[in-house]
């Protein structure tokens, strides 16, 4: 069996468009070649290749048309939002435009329209793309509650935050009327600004609607003079009572690990109680969380 002529090394490895291959004197015979696939019209790629949704975003993104942009879930992987599982690995990618006779109708791609000057579109990493605050308004037709609240957080996240407070409430406010508007403003009830991982979102979920105080997310850990010693996952002050959530890193990183020791036992040696809580107190033991949370609030004075 004859073995198929190499491509030039400009596009070997990668998706390219047809006009790319033509120019690069590549035969239409050979981009009909069985080591290519053909994802979408007029683009090829190496069969057998990564078909993750970032893949199939940038191998698209080689023949969009300049009057699309991604959107919704697409676009939500992107700005890299948190999602759930499911949706992090689904390669459908979602296409909008605000011309509805230009709308696409091409296999994998799912296609949007909105009205021109609705969203804002922003550039990332030469990906045309709907706003972090627009994504997480059109997420709403998609996501649970809880979910979409953990989109929130990320986005006025403590580290490197790309929206505000306010920014999420004019989203909110614009959006009134579309499909999930009344999932969109209770989420942004729940919105906290701070935040460092939708575990802590889903942790703090947890105890408040457990009927617990809401604790302060990531705020400061005092001494018993009012300086500060540290910077706390979810803090109730009133009670010096620190509930901590420890991440995969806490435990894979050693210098983390001696890190994390040597930060709470300064806590506690000034009186602080501090509960560490892992995915897996929040997978299976819920209830345990709350009883231990709980009994450290009563033994500070908190009464329901």
């Amino acid at each position: 069996m004859k073995r198929a002529e190499k491509l030039p090394p400009s596009l070997s490895g990668r998706a390219f468009t047809t006009a790319e291959g033509s120019a690069s004197g590549v035969s239409l015979k050979r981009m009909r070649g069985t080591d290519l696939v053909q994802p979408f019209s007029g683009i090829r790629s190496p069969r057998g290749g990564n078909d993750s949704p970032r893949t199939r975003i940038e191998t698209y993104s080689r023949r969009m048309p300049p009057d699309q942009f991604f959107s919704q879930v697409t676009a939500a992987i992107i700005h890299g939002l948190p999602l759930p599982l499911i949706l992090e690995r689904d390669c459908t990618l979602h296409v909008c435009t605000e011309h509805p006779a230009t709308r696409h109708r091409v296999r994998g791609i799912v296609g949007h329209h909105v009205e021109p000057g609705t969203v804002r579109i922003v550039d990332v990493r030469g990906l045309r793309v709907t706003s972090p605050v627009d994504t997480w308004c059109q997420l709403a037709s998609v996501l649970r509650l809880d979910d979409l609240i953990k989109v929130g957080d990320a986005l006025v996240r403590r580290k490197n935050p790309v929206a505000t407070m306010n920014e999420l409430r004019t989203g909110v406010l614009r959006y009134a009327g579309h499909r999930g508007a009344r999932k969109l403003r209770e989420a942004f009830e729940w919105v906290r600004p701070g935040v460092d991982s939708p575990k802590e979102t889903e942790l703090r979920l947890l105890l408040v609607r457990a009927g617990l105080p809401e604790p302060e997310v990531n705020c400061a850990v005092t001494d018993r003079l009012g300086v500060k010693i540290a910077t706390g996952d979810l803090v109730y002050r009133r009670y010096r009572v620190l509930v901590e959530y420890d991440g995969e890193q806490h435990r894979t990183d050693e210098e983390q690990y001696h890190w994390d020791v040597d930060r709470l036992d300064r806590i506690m040696e000034e009186g602080w109680r501090v509960i560490r809580i892992n995915k897996s107190h929040l997978r299976s033991k819920p209830a345990s969380v709350l009883r231990k949370v709980e009994t450290a609030l009563r033994a500070a004075g908190w009464r329901p």
